[in-house]
Order: structure tokens, then C-alpha cells, then sequence
């Protein structure tokens, strides 16, 4: 590709109802291409692009909706891919983008464990003056509770 059609097309805004490759589809959603295609084997019922005979993907305007709504749930309301697919399938895309999609937040232990974590380690980023007993017991909690995210996460990844 030349260099003057390179800048020709960076310059082309399509339209709404415009095909869209898996890069611009990246691109507009800030989403990685790899994060795209994994999220097509987990909602093969809402995300369903036209595959050309080359192999190229090419979102519809709907698969760029069902690419907002699960962007909205999984980055801004902190569900997961499993809970981002019931509420979907339960509620729709149209409700999730439109806000109107009732969010129930459940947090998963591994989440819950990690936030714990994040807390104590930051507690001792700026921390408030300690006894040696504190401090000893933080240590101590703090080694616990990696050891118990690394137990969910290997039990996790064995499902």
C-alpha cells in the first residue's frame, strides 16, 4: 500500500451502518483484535461477522453493539464474560447499551481475594503507623491471601 492511500483511507469515516474489519473494529472500541476474536467463541449468538472466502471478518453494525455491550459490562461494571452473557442473553444488547439492563455485580472469590490484596499492599505502600504486631499480622494475611488467589486461579483455570 502506497503511502498517499494509506492516508486516503485513514481519512475515510464510514458510516454507521458501514461493515467494519476486525481492526477498525478494534480500533473504534479500543478493544486488541485477539481480545475480539475470543469474545466471538463466547457470544457466537451475538457476535456474528461476515467471514469473506479470504477469511477477513466484517462486523455488522449489530455485531458492533454486542461489542459495546459486553466492552460496557466487562470494563465499566466489572462483570464477567460468564455474567456478561447471561445478562445479554436475559436482557439484550439494547438494554446494556441503553442502561436500562438491571447489572446484579457478583463479585467472584478471585476478585474479592485480589481487592483484599490490592488494599493490605497498599496499605503498606503509605501506611499509617504500625506496631511490629500489625505490621507482622498484615505481612502474614497479606502472604495468605496470595496464597489463597493463586489456589482460585489454578481451580479456575482447571474448569
Amino acid at each position: 500500500m502506497t503511502a498517499s492511500r494509506a492516508q486516503t483511507e485513514k481519512r475515510v469515516e464510514k458510516t454507521d451502518e458501514a461493515f467494519r474489519t476486525i481492526g477498525e473494529a478494534a480500533s473504534e472500541t479500543g478493544l486488541e483484535t485477539h481480545v475480539i476474536r475470543y469474545w466471538e467463541t463466547r457470544f457466537p449468538r451475538e457476535l456474528k461477522p461476515v467471514k469473506r472466502p479470504d477469511g477477513r471478518r466484517l462486523f455488522r453494525p449489530e455485531d458492533m453493539d454486542a461489542l459495546r455491550a459486553i466492552q460496557s459490562l466487562v470494563q465499566n461494571h466489572g462483570v464477567t464474560l460468564k455474567h456478561a452473557k447471561r445478562i445479554i442473553d436475559e436482557q439484550g444488547v439494547e438494554a446494556v447499551l441503553s442502561g436500562a439492563a438491571e447489572i446484579e455485580i457478583v463479585l467472584p472469590a478471585s476478585n474479592t481475594a485480589r481487592a483484599l490484596q490490592d488494599q493490605l499492599a497498599g496499605a503498606f505502600a503509605s501506611p499509617p503507623v504500625l506496631t511490629a504486631d500489625q505490621r507482622r499480622r498484615l505481612t502474614q494475611h497479606l502472604g495468605d491471601l496470595t496464597r489463597l488467589k493463586t489456589a482460585i486461579d489454578l481451580a479456575l483455570a482447571a474448569n
